[in-house]
């Protein structure tokens, strides 16, 4: 326990404190949301807004494999119970949602929450309370300031800024891209993307030639397009999510813009965009840092667990519900299961803290230096005929 309170006080400040006192009390007895039979863990998604489509995938995954604990006697005798929010991809909903999972569900952990914005705004209130923060879809540097790089906070998304960087940067240099215009998301995602985006346009000796932004909720991206073009790029650079990255790829096609490529920061490039876009995604360029395997092309383990999902769910699996099912086995196999019958909270940070994790979907085995994963490898990929198809070798942004 003491490595954590002594980190939390070097922070300096009342809250920090306030972290130590309250770990300390969870950890003098039960943490919160432990109790003799039962382990609470909360999160919050986008069931009503704009990436709707693409939660039940996540939300599932992770379900999954707690399911799969407690059909196995539980976690060291408990069995886990998930408790799912709303968060709109509205911050103010998602304040809402964590104030109850934590206020009234006495979570032990908030796992895989959805939305850079969203958790932006509740990742300090979280971790103040004495929740572990575990997983969440978001702008990972800008989490880890926010949260004070609370020891309570564990990042799995590679950051936006590194792997934006080494992206963009091949992607330049493969097509040859004379003028680059961005596209983005107002808030988390789009400022931390844009610090890749400006570093590999400064490597180059390249200056960005226009830029727009869009809000959460736009559907029209007609104007941030149409601004783009007026500056004569060859290349666009989208910080977006799925039904964003859509829309501005059909805006694109609907111009009858051919002489443009068009590039998406990590959230764009899944499964369910190429599904959704159809034709007017196709040719689409994505940076990702996982495998995305396509039907009779993934490994015998990804084809079983395949399997057993769609028989649980009644669902084809994408690659949210890989990745949310993988990031929830590494909480319970090196997280809640190291520490014992007698969980504290403190076991569960160390445990995971000097943990090392291996899943197919993972370009390698992945650890965790200061909360964040490691490394960070990343690749380019494009969409042809609804497949995203690797272009790239794998790229280390460090």
């Amino acid at each position: 326990m003491q490595s954590i309170i002594t980190t939390c006080v070097r922070a300096g400040t009342s809250a920090g404190i306030g972290v130590a006192l309250l770990m300390a009390a969870a950890t003098a007895g039960q943490a919160g949301g432990i109790s003799d039979k039962e382990i609470v863990v909360g999160t919050h998604l986008d069931l009503s807004g704009p990436v709707s489509a693409a939660m039940p995938q996540l939300r599932n995954g992770m379900q999954m494999r707690f399911d799969e604990a407690n059909e196995a006697s539980g976690i060291n005798g408990r069995k886990v119970r998930l408790i799912v929010e709303d968060n709109g991809s509205q911050p103010q909903l998602a304040v809402r949602a964590v104030d109850k999972l934590i206020r009234s569900d006495d979570v032990f952990a908030i796992v895989n929450a959805f939305g850079s914005g969203t958790n932006a705004a509740v990742v300090k209130r979280a971790v103040d309370a004495g929740v572990l923060y575990f997983s969440p879809w978001g702008a990972a540097a800008v989490l880890q300031k926010i949260a004070g790089n609370s020891p309570l906070l564990f990042t799995t998304i590679a950051n936006y800024d590194t792997t934006a960087k080494a992206g963009l940067g091949w992607m330049i240099d493969d097509s040859k891209a004379k003028r680059v215009g961005y596209i983005y998301q107002d808030g988390p995602l789009g400022e931390l993307t844009r610090v890749g985006v400006n570093a590999a346009l400064e490597a180059r000796n390249m200056k960005l030639a226009a830029e727009a932004a869009y809000k959460v909720g736009d559907i029209d991206f007609s104007s941030q397009v149409a601004r783009v073009k007026a500056a004569d790029v060859d290349l666009i650079f989208a910080a977006s999510l799925t039904r964003e990255t859509v829309g501005i790829a059909a805006e694109v096609k609907k111009l009858g813009w051919s002489g443009v490529k068009l590039l998406t920061a990590i959230p764009g490039r899944t499964m369910v965009v190429a599904q959704l876009g159809k034709d007017a995604v196709e040719g689409l360029y994505g940076i990702g840092s996982w495998n995305i395997f396509t039907p009779g092309n993934e490994p015998a383990d990804v084809k079983a667990w395949n399997e057993n999902y769609k028989k649980r769910f009644n669902l084809d699996p994408d690659e949210n519900a890989l990745l949310a099912y993988a990031y929830t086995d590494w909480l319970v196999k090196y997280g809640l299961e190291p520490a014992g019958r007698d969980i504290t909270l403190d076991k569960v940070v160390k445990a995971l803290q000097s943990s090392s994790f291996s899943h197919p979907v993972f370009y390698g085995p992945e650890r965790f230096v200061n909360q964040h994963i490691n490394p960070e490898t990343t690749q380019v990929s494009q969409i042809k005929s609804v497949i995203w198809v690797p272009v790239s070798d794998l790229l280390n942004p460090k």
